[in-house]
């Protein structure tokens, strides 16, 4: 590192007008996951298991390893580039969940860095509109596989 004093560390955050269980549940279950992030899902998240996500329409796939989970509180996981992702959920009185989600670990240049950053910060905010839609409201935005529509494989 050269021109940065420290390593980029992402935070989205959003408050979801559901209950802590649900909303903690949206991220462990890949059958609501499914709904507002990644297209395919290996099974659900378990401390100290490894589970493979695939975002289909871009040909990606990414497998993470579950480090700590503790029910309605937090999810932490290692991504396969060594980036690690920590969700918190709070409750805030009744049927309101305040999720914080904290991406750290880049790698790489600071310019490398940055670029990362940048687009998980995107990504994660845009993950969180999506279950917010989806918990508050059942719609299904489709606000992944809408980002980048001429990145979609075809076969």
């Amino acid at each position: 590192m050269t021109g940065l004093k420290q390593v980029p560390v992402v935070r989205a955050e959003m408050l979801i007008r559901k209950s802590v269980t649900e909303v903690f549940e949206a991220f462990v279950d890949p059958s609501v996951t499914t709904k507002f992030w990644f297209t395919k899902s290996s099974g659900r998240l378990e401390e100290g298991q490894r589970v493979r996500w695939d975002w289909e329409m871009y040909g990606v796939t990414d497998e993470v390893y579950v480090e700590r989970l503790a029910a309605n509180e937090l999810i932490r996981i290692e991504s396969s580039d060594g980036t690690k992702v920590e969700w918190t959920f709070t409750q805030r009185g009744d049927g309101e969940t305040f999720v914080t989600i904290v991406n750290s670990g880049f790698a790489g240049s600071d310019d490398d860095m940055v670029g990362q950053a940048i687009d998980s910060m995107g990504g994660y905010t845009m993950v969180l509109c999506g279950l917010k839609a989806l918990l508050e409201h059942n719609i299904r935005l489709n606000l992944v596989a809408d980002r980048a529509p001429d990145a979609h494989v075809t076969e």
